[in-house]
């Protein structure tokens, strides 16, 4: 039996620059018309660019009358960004079948999301789906300006933008660490660098010891010269650390070292 992911062809319909390092992508065509979302907000594809066989993987922003938007996070070099930031309209890509994990408990009294701007479509569509049922915060660290970014996230949640470290750098560990926590049982989302999130995962289970169903803790990229998006497709690691009796820490541990 077969285990390849369905995939399928698309054309790069239009591309629209949303702030300096955030790049939209629309994409439709014949080959999406057997293309069914999950309905899971923080859903992600595989991309397969022109020119490249490797699949880098990023949240769906939208799917709706046959077009799926991305948006694509560009830095100075990378597999994908280099490509998306020039003339791409046009190109054909391969787009795999959509996959996602954010699982908020109907009781959740709150959520909390957490990401850099990698996170950043996840946490707007999360917040799109649920700010008007569940009180949400969102923390977001960015390299542009918030005014850049203004309505990119919907009305609803409270929003704090954050800036990065004076060396570029991430620290959205310290800031959930030092967080101030609702009462009461609710769901906590978050996704950035691997090793931040590494941090993050040991907090929440040996400081907050949250059970696994209340959070979900996602590295999206590692920290390399490249910062390039997330290459690994975490539900088989899952899937099969789950099969072999591991812990939600050992799993996340050989996600993590599989993105090395």
């Amino acid at each position: 039996m077969s285990t390849r992911a369905e995939q399928h062809v698309a054309d790069v319909l239009r591309r629209e620059q949303l702030s300096p390092h955030l790049v939209r992508l629309t994409l439709g065509g014949d080959g999406l018309a057997g293309f069914e979302t999950t309905g899971v907000p923080d859903e992600w594809v595989g991309l397969v660019v022109p020119g490249q066989f490797q699949s880098r993987y990023y949240t769906v922003r939208s799917w709706s009358g046959g077009e799926l938007v991305l948006d694509v996070v560009v830095h100075d070099v990378g597999l994908v960004t280099e490509w998306a930031s020039g003339d791409c309209v046009g190109d054909r890509v391969t787009i795999t079948e959509p996959k996602g994990s954010f699982a908020m408990p109907d009781t959740a009294a709150w959520l909390l999301l957490v990401g850099d701007l990698t996170a950043l479509p996840a946490m707007a569509r999360i917040a799109e789906t649920h700010a008007g049922t569940v009180p949400t915060r969102v923390w977001a660290e960015v390299p542009d300006l918030p005014e850049q970014l203004a309505g990119y996230l919907p009305d609803g949640p409270d929003v704090t933008w954050l800036g990065l470290a004076d060396d570029g750098g991430s620290r959205l560990a310290a800031v959930v660490e030092n967080l101030d926590w609702p009462e009461g049982e609710g769901y906590f989302w978050m996704a950035g660098e691997s090793a931040q999130m590494r941090a993050i995962r040991k907090h929440l289970m040996r400081v907050r010891r949250l059970p696994s169903t209340a959070y979900d803790v996602m590295g999206y990229w590692r920290s390399v010269a490249a910062r390039q998006p997330r290459s690994v497709d975490p539900g088989p690691i899952w899937r099969a650390g789950k099969a072999a009796g591991k812990s939600d820490e050992e799993i996340w541990a050989d996600y993590d070292e599989a993105q090395r």
